[in-house]
């Protein structure tokens, strides 16, 4: 379903990432999910713990200035633990997700581009590809575990 398509961003401090795109026939909507690792950013004591943590640590500004729709929530990828969160991109009818998880002192920022008003119908299929044996391999490589 998830097919992997070219990093559309310039280049930053954390470098490129790994860029994928579900058709909305495999996924329920359109999605374009953008995946990172930042490497000892993230609070090694309290990783991910909460939305102010989730604002800091996520790559929403890699598409713009984004309003919260509501309160975040905890998340599982694999062994690890972070938060996700919706938003509304401003100037764009499409829905965003933020999510961040980490390893200790390590984490992945993911960023999901979501057909408009399909936010929580989507996180599923999010979530869901981020468990993946494909992601959580390379997750495994980007983070050094």
């Amino acid at each position: 379903m998830w097919t992997e398509i070219d990093w559309p961003f310039g280049a930053d401090p954390w470098g490129k990432g790994k860029a994928f795109r579900c058709k909305a026939a495999d996924c329920g909507g359109e999605v374009q999910l953008y995946v990172r690792a930042k490497l000892g950013f993230c609070n090694c004591a309290t990783g991910v713990a909460d939305d102010g943590d989730l604002e800091q640590m996520g790559d929403l500004a890699l598409i713009g200035k984004a309003t919260p729709m509501g309160a975040g929530r905890e998340i599982v990828v694999g062994p690890m633990r972070g938060r996700s969160r919706a938003y509304r991109i401003e100037g764009n009818p499409k829905a965003a997700l933020s999510l961040a998880f980490n390893q200790r002192c390590d984490m992945v920022a993911a960023t999901a581009l979501l057909a408009p008003g399909a936010t929580a119908s989507l996180e599923p299929a999010v979530l869901s590809f981020l468990n993946s044996d494909r992601i959580l391999k390379w997750a495994e490589i980007a983070l050094g575990l």
